[in-house]
């Protein structure tokens, strides 16, 4: 770093023998404060970002208390400004207590290298929503490909080389710990209309059934199937989704099918779906899926003693 005598500005003595590339890498490394305005979401960003989970809360405390501790990831923006690689929750949670300033770092990546940095910085998150998983799959697996092939470039290996040997899936799977054919159920999820990719993260339609079967089926064929499924209050058996696939192959899954096939009575099946804008105004915004289920469980137990003793009497 260069220092100041007089007026005149001196230059270290180890600065003299850096080349060029490492004095640009060093002047991208340096934190920056930039106006919040400047500060843009990166357009593929496949998480959801004001999900209210407990590490969301627990962030936006800190950063309301102390600001935001670790600087955001950003690369210069076509248009002017910056795109967020990385800290897209802490963007959030600044705007939200009302900080008009970011500290960023500047670096300047492919759109290969921003898509695949973008997903990882998330990817391992154990609170992520089928949906997300999805989204993020793909993207990285789609910059994987175009990258594949490609000589990396000066500075490529803050994404890796090894991106550009075996296959992706292969690659990918070993990364989050998943199968490949895992992998390939959550690919398949993108196929989905949003209401029934809604109905996956909400508990409401199985994931393998809606991966491996409903995936497959026609825009029409599934809104169709959306239809039946809210006014019956049901949701396919992986057997029936099976042969909503199988006929929608064939060209035979008409409307009237599909009604045939939801109306089959499901043997010792019992389900009550409770929507979620109905119990979220009873708990706190900070509650998981799993409090909320553990106190509703644990108030079940309650009544349905109270309700044994009643008939003791």
């Amino acid at each position: 770093m260069a220092s100041k005598l007089s007026g005149i500005e001196l230059t270290r003595y180890d600065d003299l023998f850096k080349t060029d590339a490492e004095r640009e890498a060093d002047r991208q490394e340096r934190i920056q404060i930039v106006p919040a305005a400047e500060v843009f979401p990166y357009s593929r960003q496949p998480y959801t970002i004001d999900r209210p989970t407990p590490d969301l809360v627990r962030l936006m405390d800190s950063i309301e208390h102390i600001g935001i501790a670790e600087p955001l990831i950003v690369r210069p923006r076509e248009g002017g400004g910056y795109e967020i690689i990385s800290g897209h929750r802490r963007d959030y949670c600044a705007k939200a207590v009302g900080l008009d300033t970011r500290p960023v770092i500047v670096r300047n990546y492919s759109d290969e290298e921003a898509d695949i940095l973008v997903v990882d910085y998330n990817i391992n998150r154990e609170d992520l929503l089928p949906s997300e998983k999805a989204k993020a799959y793909k993207l990285k697996l789609d910059a994987m490909k175009r990258q594949a092939g490609r000589p990396s470039r000066e500075n490529g290996d803050q994404v890796g080389p090894h991106y550009f040997r075996g296959k992706s899936k292969e690659i990918l799977a070993e990364q989050v710990n998943e199968s490949t054919s895992q992998i390939q159920r959550y690919v398949r999820l993108n196929k989905l209309i949003p209401p029934l990719l809604e109905a996956v993260d909400a508990g409401t339609l199985k994931f393998v059934p809606a991966a491996d079967f409903l995936s497959h089926l026609s825009e029409k064929e599934q809104t169709y199937l959306l239809l039946v499924m809210e006014r019956d209050e049901v949701s396919p058996s992986l057997g029936q989704a099976q042969r909503l696939k199988q006929l929608s192959g064939e060209g035979k899954l008409e409307n009237n099918i599909i009604d045939l096939i939801m109306r089959e009575e499901k043997p010792l099946e019992r389900k009550v779906t409770i929507r979620n804008d109905r119990l979220q105004k009873y708990f706190p915004a900070s509650y998981t899926p799993k409090q909320m289920e553990d106190v509703i469980i644990k108030l079940l137990e309650g009544w349905h003693r109270k309700r044994q003793q009643e008939q003791v009497r």
